[in-house]
Formats: C-alpha cells, structure tokens, sequence
C-alpha cells in the first residue's frame, strides 16, 4: 500500500502553483506599468547618466642624492573650495550657526587675512550659492590641508558639507637651493619641467597616465578603474649634498669678499668622471646670490690663462719642444705681428729668459704665445688639430638642456691657398686663451683626464634609475679618450702643473695637508661690440686643477667674474679652491687613537670630587684602576661622598664624612653632585657659570639655616 496521501499533498502543490503564477503575473504587470507609466521619469534618468573615461596622474619620481637623501620629491598640495547647494537646508542651518567659528578657524591657519574678512568672503560665495568657491587663493601642503579639514562643517562629507577639494603633485626640495639648475624645477601649475634634470630625465620621473571609466548617475559618479598608474622611477644621481653645500658656501663667502657678479664651481671625481659638485651663483638686483642659470655648461667663454695647459700639451705631444727650452721674455713686452703681447708684470720688467715650465707656472703670455706662434705659426691647422686631439675641443654630449659644446675655429683656406677670416694674430692669442670659447665643464674634464694619467672621462651626473628597489638602468663610467697625449707629456704636465702651486702664481689653492696641481687664469670679457675696453673692465678669473697631487682622487675649477680691479685667478679663484680642497679632504680624514698617544699624553682621567662611588662604577667600566679608602656595604644608589686624586696608573677615591647640621666643602665638586649634596641639607642653590665648583657663598663649617640661598660659582 502507498505512502503518499494525495488527499494532503495535492493542495499543497495547489497552493505553491497560484502564488507563483500571481507572483509572475505582478513581476509582468509592473514591467508594462514601467514601460508605459513610467516611461517618461526612466528617459530622463537615462539622459542624466554620463560616462566617460578619466585619466589618473601617476606619482612622479625622486631624484636623489649619489647617498640616497632626497633632492627633489613630489608632495601633495591641494586647493580648498566650497560647494554650498551641497546639503541643503540641514546644511544651511549649520552653516550659519558655525560660521563665526569657521572663520576664526581659518584666520588662525591663515594669519594673512582676518576672521571678519574670510567672512565677507564666505558670505559673498554663499549669496551666489557657488558650487565651486575658493576658500583660500593659494595652494595649501598637506598639513594645512587637514587643519582646514577638522572645522565646522568641513569635516562633513563633501555631499553633506560641501566642502571638497582639488589635489596636485608639487615638487618640493629638501635642500632648498641646493644644485637647483643642475636638479631642476617644475611649472607647477602645468606639471612640466623646465630645466635640469627634472627635464632631461623627465619621461623617466613622469611615469604613465593610468585610466578610469567614471560613471555619473544623478549627482554621484561611480569610478571603474581600467589600467592603474604607472608611478615614475627614482634617479639616482652623482651629487654628494656635503661637497655640494661646501662648495656653495666657499663660493658664495669669496663672491662677497670680492663683490663678484658670476661664481661658478664644479667638482669632479677623477676616476669615474662623477659631479660630485656643481654651483652657480648669480649676484641679483637685491645683492643676494641665486642660481639663475647653468652657467657651468652654458656659458662658452674665453677660458684665459687655464687654456694654456692645452697649448703647451700640444706642443709637449707633439715633441716640437720640451720644458728646458728658453723663451727671451725680455722687460714682458714682445711685438707680435703688429700687437704687443705684454705679461702679467711688464710694468715691473718682465721675466728676461725663462724656459717652457717656468712660463707656466708664472703664467707668461709671452713665454706661451712665443712657443705656440714659433712652431705652428706656418701651420696653424695643426696647433688646432692637436687642441681637438687632446679633448679640450670635446664634445660632451651632456644629458643636460642647455650645454653648450665648446667653439674652437679652425683656420680654412680659399681656392687661392689663402686663409679665410684668420689673421697672424689668431693664433698667438688663442694660444693664451683667448679666441675661443668654451664652458668651464670643459675645462674641468680637460684637467680630470691629466690627474687620470691621460684618459678623459665623460661627466656622469646621473647613476642609475631605480623603481621599487629594483635598478631600471645603470649608467657606467664612459671613457671618451682612452689617452689624450702621450703618458711622457701627461707626466712632464702633472709636474709643472704641481710647481704652479707651490712655486708659482697658484700658491693659494696650496694646502699644508696634501699636494695640489692645478693653473690659473684671468682673462678680460669681452662685452660684444664694445670689445675690451668700455668703461670698467670686467674679469674672468679661474683656478682649475685637482687634488691630492700625488694621487688625484678630485678634480675642481673655481671661476668668478668680477667688474674692476683688484682681479687675480690664484687669488680669488684659487682661495675658494683651498677651502674646497681641504673641506673634501678632511671628510675623508681618520685618524686612529693611538696616534694620539705619546710620552705626555694623559691615559687616567680627571675625576671631580663628590659621589666616589658613582666614580668608581664608571672608572671599573673603562678598566681604569682604583683605590678606594673605605670600607662597608651600601645600597645601591646611595651616595659615598669624598674626593678624588689621580695618580700615575690609577686614581685614588677617599671618604669624607660631612655632618648632618652644618654645611658641607663643595668646592671641587661638579654641579649635579653640589646641588644634590646642599639641597638634601634643605639649602637653595643658584649656579653661576660652568664645570667645577669654584667657591660657595654658604661658607663650608657653618650651621645650615634651612631656606637660605647658597650661590655656587663654577669654573
């Protein structure tokens, strides 16, 4: 017999059948009342529903420090607005209750304007009913931001309040001026670069726009996230913020001693060719110095006196003369081919005969120009050809906007065998430095590749760029001359160039502590079409060499352009060389202990009198001797008063028992200890000076009068 009961179990199913088929029938009916009813109110949601695709800034990369400490960063800023149709009444209500104390509020973050003028302010964007008023007229940092954010009001959601907001990157330095033309800047508002690195390297910093698809229903946008941004990467470059604020400051000290226009530093490590340093300083309208402009690699100019080293390299290269061959300098005045070439000190009578190496090292234009117009005079394409050959003519292909390659003409003939636009003079004067134009980051690769035995390195000012720890590109050492002259003339030319510094015009850029090479130079500029001479002559004077001689590990030029005399490069130019020279050295100093010891020297310490046995745990700890007279157990912590005497090997600590009623002998007792001693006696101690105790105004012996005052003078 069956189980199943139809009787029961049929109506059930009934049931379930009839309020399914209602249920399909209400779910059919509200859909023809939507699309008949209805219809028009769904349109127009419709037409009020956007969609449209938004592109989302990445966050740009860091430059840095050749250690890691950061140059230049990106840091949120944002402008402040308020919507007030947001919220409505509810809104309004709370506004007006509240806006005395918005006010306040912001004239305490914002100082500049007053409570009552943020108020007419307010009022104004209110009575308009703006949905997008500016609350302040600048951008804000992050900080500020969030003080804005916890007023009245503001802390609301930006539906409810009203108050919202527009982020941006701006780029922030944390070393202020520190390289600014080298690192670069930004136009902030157009988020662009506009010089140094910033811009060289700006595909890399910038990173990738990502992409979201925003949806807008009624009031409310919904954002579907497409392709995240890809964020920029890190360069890393060659600066050391040490050498380059030391630099800064040693130029900037010697611009004002001399009231110079234009300083320019940069130092440069010799073997890898890095920028360790780089400075350009411009005196402004206000007399304050400022980077204005990378004159380092923009400013061709005639070099003077430092582009005599060229000269005399060619000439020792190409073995047309050694250092032992003698000028006839005479009274330092020679004709040249109807020009006076004059020395330094031809009012004095000049230098008579001097060979090759001394005409270096005193700088005679004679002694050069002589050599250079006897050798090459009839072939001047040679002199030029050899100025190329041994890198000062170089190319440097810097990554750097705004590098100017050096001009060195070279002299072309016509049809006929005659030179074009070249006099009898050219030469003779190019040799001096003069004629030609070239950036002092020229200068300073040309002297790096002589401290490195002849080969020339290309300036590196950037490392690597790096993303998420992990290195994207690494830029190595480049060699751009394997040798630029023969290693004989290299050596014959770190030589006279160590004797221009210590037994030449370069005597300044010197230093006790190591050996330093190098040249100077001052040269007139030229002010375009008035020449030389209109009015007041302006100076370039330079010192370029490097340091420590004997192994050259940097290479620097210092160059200042000053109006008027006194004008000298070795000593202008070559002083702000010292001080670089030996502030980088002495970062690199270390000095073991025991090179501070000897038959004087000092090995147990001075011990002040007061709590001995404080002394003597500190004395075990250093395994320094003691003897301690006394005997017996103390807690820890409770003073032994008494004094202190050093001896050969050990220091010796003695007790001494001070009565409880009258004033205890502090004199050779440290502050702390003293004060401790005579308060606890219920004494009022005021101090005067420093270090031991020196005499008391409570004589030591009397009965203590609890409350007086005890003044203790230190010495």
């Amino acid at each position: 017999m069956s189980k199943f009961d139809n009787d029961k179990v049929m109506p059930r199913y009934f049931v379930i059948a009839v309020v399914l088929t209602m249920m399909g029938v209400a779910v059919l009916g509200r859909t023809v009342y939507i699309m008949t009813a209805k219809k028009s109110y769904w349109m127009e949601v419709a037409a009020r529903q956007k969609s449209d695709s938004v592109s989302v800034k990445p966050n740009r990369g860091n430059i840095l420090s050749c250690d890691g400490q950061l140059m230049a960063s990106s840091l949120p800023e944002y402008r402040i607005y308020m919507d007030f149709k947001a919220g409505g009444e509810e809104k309004d209500s709370i506004w007006l209750e509240k806006l005395d104390s918005i006010c306040y509020g912001l004239h305490r973050i914002f100082p500049q304007k007053s409570a009552a003028e943020f108020k007419a302010h307010l009022e104004k964007g209110h009575a308009k009913m703006s949905r997008n008023w500016p609350i302040w007229k600048r951008r804000i940092d992050y900080n500020t931001f969030k003080e804005v954010q916890q007023l009245p009001v503001f802390r609301m959601s930006k539906y409810k309040g009203g108050f919202h907001w527009e982020e941006f990157n701006a780029r922030r330095r944390p070393f202020g001026s520190l390289a600014q033309r080298t690192v670069g800047d930004m136009f902030g508002a157009k988020d662009t670069a506009r010089f140094g690195l910033e811009l060289s390297y700006d595909s890399v910093l910038r990173g990738k726009n990502g992409l979201i698809h925003r949806r807008k229903i009624r009031n409310k946008f919904m954002g579907i996230p497409v392709l995240p941004p890809d964020d920029g990467a890190d360069v890393v470059t060659t600066i050391d913020v040490g050498m380059q604020d030391l630099a800064e400051r040693a130029l900037i000290d010697e611009l004002k001693e001399v009231n110079g226009d234009v300083g320019v530093v940069i130092l440069m490590e010799v073997e890898t060719g890095d920028v360790k340093a780089i400075v350009n300083m411009v005196k402004c309208a206000d007399g304050e110095y400022r980077e204005i402009m990378n004159k380092a690699i923009s400013h061709r100019c005639e070099p003077g006196s430092v582009f005599k080293v060229a000269s005399f390299l060619v000439a020792l290269d190409d073995a047309v003369a050694d250092t032992s061959f003698v000028i006839h300098t005479g009274s330092g005045v020679m004709p040249m081919h109807g020009r006076d070439m004059k020395d330094h000190n031809w009012r004095r009578g000049g230098y008579q005969d001097i060979n090759m190496a001394r005409s270096l090292e005193v700088s005679s234009n004679i002694g050069v120009s002589y050599v250079i117009d006897k050798f090459y005079g009839t072939n001047p394409e040679k002199y030029v050809d050899g100025l190329r050959r041994v890198g000062i003519a170089e190319d440097l292909k810097l990554p750097l906007v705004g590098y100017a390659p050096p001009i060195i003409r070279r002299p072309q003939k016509n049809s006929r065998g005659q030179y074009v636009n070249w006099s009898k003079t050219a030469l003779p004067w190019m040799s001096i430095g003069y004629e030609t134009q070239i950036a002092p980051i020229n200068t300073v690769t040309f002297y790096n590749a002589i401290a490195n035995n002849g080969r020339m390195m290309r300036p590196r000012f950037v490392k690597r760029v790096v993303k998420n720890g992990e290195t994207l590109m690494e830029f190595e050492p480049e060699v751009i001359k394997e040798q630029i002259a023969r290693p004989q003339a290299i050596k014959t030319m770190q030589t006279i160039l160590e004797h221009v510094v210590s037994q030449g015009l370069g005597r300044k850029a010197g230093s006790k502590m190591f050996k330093v090479a190098g040249k100077t130079g001052t040269a007139q500029v030229s002010k375009g079409k008035a020449g030389y001479k209109s009015g007041t002559v302006d100076y370039w004077l330079s010192f370029a060499g490097y340091f420590p001689a004997d192994k050259p590990r940097y290479s620097c030029i210092v160059c200042i352009q000053k109006s008027g005399l006194p004008a000298s490069g070795g000593g202008m130019s070559g002083v702000v060389f010292h001080h670089i020279a030996e502030g980088v050295m002495s970062r690199s100093l270390k000095l073991s202990v025991d090179n501070a010891c000897d038959t004087s020297s000092v090995m147990i310490p001075d011990v002040k009198d007061g709590n001995v046995m404080a002394a003597d745990y500190v004395l075990g700890r250093l395994d320094i001797k003691t003897d301690t007279q006394w005997d017996g157990t103390y807690a820890f912590g409770n003073p032994v008063w008494g004094s202190a005497s050093r001896r050969r090997d050990e220091v010796s600590l003695t007790r001494t028992d001070i009565p409880r009623g009258v004033t205890p002998d502090v004199t050779g007792m440290g502050a702390r200890d003293a004060v401790y001693i005579l308060e606890s006696r219920g004494l009022k101690v005021c101090l005067n000076g420093r270090g031991r105790v020196k005499s008391q105004s409570f004589p030591a012996g009397r009965t203590i009068v609890r409350g007086a005052e005890c003044t203790l003078t230190l010495e």
